[in-house]
């Protein structure tokens, strides 16, 4: 333990910085971090588990920072760790900088997760507490750390985090130790304007251990940590009350402590002067360690260093022992493509792609080990127990599965599988119907963002749903995501994968498309009802390349007919109308035109030549397909919501059928 006058030294030293940090960009968030500086001092310099050789370390614990505009605080302490410099400090949201506003993930800085939008980053953190449990289930004391977590009352107050509460409290994961930083103000507003339920009495009835300190005080902060670290059936909740902006002063020198206007703004002027003379710091040389605060830092480091090499050792004999999981260990963590035997899988004829998806999930969950499939209480609709029957579902004391029943929660359920795919070592998928994919998209940017290799299922992909009606049946989704095909990462890649297979084969190739994706997001979308197969002799394996020609369709076209999804059965159904007057049609399945638009202009101009004339059709936004229908093109899709019938009747009525592609070409030609 070390002495608290150091360690309320090392926590100003935090604070000098974070403060210095936003006054030099005259942009940023300086109060959190000032009061938070605390906790973050006390774990990082006595608690954390981590190897400052190896920072990708399998074992590691992980800190999951939620409020990312606290990113001085983080970063300041990661300076004092020697993962920034000092002058990467001073270049506090500048271009180029590694540190940017809100802290990207960056694992060989410390970094676990990119965070910003409120309540995602500690619901990262319970799915990576999810994958520690999957990985301690399989490679027991190798795989023992803790996940730690920091939010604030936004991300308390953001809805997402009841899913995290609830999901983190029935499955007893004690391995996960959240520090609330309740300091009373926000942005706008104080805090008791808007929250006057109890949160302590909130998580204690999702099933949470709750410890209420004094969040400045190290002792307390020690104390609590202790206890939540001894903890063996519960996740842990510390409500640490700390004070908005600690050690600020005003302009006059009367205190700027627990004012909103430290939240959101540099202090400014002399106010800034006042706040760093009273933190013992210099305001006109203020970017310095200490060297008290170093030599603390340095001695944590010997430690681990010390922690590391009796871990290696555990890790070396346990190694010699199973050599088998061992060699399984490397391999997940490996990020490598897993090893699927694609050409076993046999297919049904003329089914829906979400039953195709699921006989492809049943393959996967015997030959991919470290795959978990999740699903929001749809499980048996979005045929996401293809994969379950194989497995059986994480419960509480029980991580020997592969499948996480997230209930009624696609928010949540799709941060808590980027949470795994952050902690590592997992690949994950998540499953719901196509409309509820609305509710996901804070969480599908966030991958993107952070180019995580996270599967989505989606099903019921269209106006199809049919009874359930328009609140049910997606229209604009598709155009939606598929926008994020055109959205590129900072790699320069598209930002994500989206793939609508045809039929059941074309699914089998969808899924070895996202399996092999290992680099950004895929989306699958699939059908409810059931769809003819493709011609007889059809090269499904060119839907790698996002669009490619149907088997049987004709030399020197007069017109060119392009889908996805179910539709390409449907201009098939249409084709024939159209030869017996004697037209040329060649039928062209576009799966994802994003993986289309990477191919060479040549192979393009092969499938969809310049100035041909193209009839596109889509059961979403006509704007889905205009991309490839071109100038000279016309797209029949749907232009409002859908309506409450039997699909059949729906495909009548909205035109979706062979007689009005042949319809709709003839006028065109």
């Amino acid at each position: 333990m070390n002495d608290n006058k150091l360690m309320n030294r090392a926590a100003d030293n935090i604070r000098i910085l974070a403060a210095s940090m936003v006054e030099k960009a005259n942009s940023g968030h300086p109060g959190g971090a000032m009061g938070g500086a605390d906790f973050i001092n006390v774990l990082f310099s006595e608690f954390l588990v981590y190897d400052p050789e190896n920072p990708a370390w399998e074992g590691r614990d992980r800190f999951f920072l939620d409020p990312g505009h606290m990113s001085p605080m983080l970063y300041s302490t990661l300076a004092l760790a020697g993962k920034f410099t000092l002058n990467e400090l001073k270049e506090f949201r500048q271009w180029g900088s590694p540190t940017p506003g809100h802290p990207e993930r960056d694992i060989t800085r410390g970094i676990e997760n990119t965070s910003g939008p409120l309540g995602q980053g500690h619901t990262f953190a319970v799915g990576a507490a999810i994958a520690a449990k999957f990985m301690k289930a399989r490679f027991e004391e190798v795989m023992n750390e803790t996940i730690y977590a920091y939010i604030s009352d936004g991300g308390i107050q953001e809805e997402i985090s009841q899913g995290a509460g609830r999901i983190a409290g029935a499955l007893g994961l004690d391995n996960l130790i959240m520090f609330y930083d309740a300091n009373d103000i926000q942005l706008s507003t104080e805090t008791k304007d808007v929250t006057i339920e109890d949160t302590g009495k909130k998580y204690e009835a999702w099933g949470w251990k709750v410890i209420t300190i004094n969040g400045n005080d190290p002792d307390e902060i020690r104390s609590a940590l202790n206890e939540a670290k001894a903890e063996k059936e519960r996740p842990t909740l510390i409500i640490g009350h700390t004070v908005m902006g600690k050690g600020a002063r005003k302009a006059d020198g009367s205190s700027y402590e627990a004012n909103c206007a430290t939240h959101g703004a540099p202090l400014g002027g002399d106010a800034y002067v006042n706040t760093i003379k009273n933190l013992g710091g210099d305001p006109v040389n203020p970017f310095i360690i200490f060297p008290e605060v170093a030599e603390l830092y340095a001695k944590r480091t010997a430690e681990l260093k010390k922690i590391m090499e009796e871990k290696n050792a555990v890790k070396a004999a346990w190694a010699k022992a199973n050599p088998e999981k061992a060699a399984k260990l490397e391999l997940f963590f490996s990020g490598k493509v897993p090893e699927v035997n694609w050409a076993a899988i046999e297919q049904k004829a003329n089914v829906a792609t979400r039953a195709a998806s699921a006989t492809v999930l049943g393959a996967l969950a015997t030959q991919v080990e470290n795959m978990v499939v999740a699903s929001a209480d749809l499980s048996n609709s979005d045929k996401t127990d293809g994969f379950l029957k194989k497995t059986h579902a994480f419960k509480k004391g029980d991580f020997s599965g592969a499948f996480f029943q997230a209930g009624v929660s696609e928010l949540t359920m799709a941060c808590c599988c980027i949470g795994m795919a952050l902690h590592g070592g997992i690949i994950p998928a998540c499953g719901t119907f196509f409309v509820f994919s609305d509710y996901m998209k804070p969480a599908i940017r966030m991958a993107a963002l952070m180019e995580i290799p996270i599967k989505f299922i989606w099903t019921h992909d269209a106006f199809r749903v049919g009874e359930d009606g328009p609140t049910h049946e997606p229209v604009e989704q598709e155009a939606q995501i598929r926008l994020m095909e055109k959205l590129k990462n900072h790699k320069g890649h598209n930002s994500m994968l989206v793939l609508r297979p045809a039929d059941a084969e074309e699914t089998t190739i969808a899924w070895k498309l996202a399996m092999e994706n290992m680099t950004t997001p895929t989306g699958l979308i699939f059908s409810r009802q059931n769809i003819n197969n493709l011609p007889a002799g059809n090269d499904y394996a060119q839907a790698a390349k996002g669009a490619y020609i149907v088997a049987g369709s004709d030399e020197n076209p007069d017109i060119i007919l392009v889908a996805s999804g179910s539709e390409v059965a449907t201009l098939v159904a249409g084709t024939e109308l159209l030869r017996k007057d004697g037209v040329k049609v060649r039928i062209v399945s576009a799966p994802s035109e994003g993986l289309f638009r990477n191919q060479a202009p040549g192979y393009q101009e092969s499938i969809i030549p310049c100035g041909a004339k193209v009839f596109g059709l889509t059961a979403g936004l006509p704007v889905t397909l205009e991309g490839l229908a071109g100038a000279n093109g016309k797209v029949w899709g749907l232009e409002s919501f859908g309506f409450s019938a039997p699909y059949k009747v729906l495909d009548e009525k909205l035109g979706f059928t062979a007689e009005n592609v042949y319809k709709q070409v003839k006028a065109m030609l």
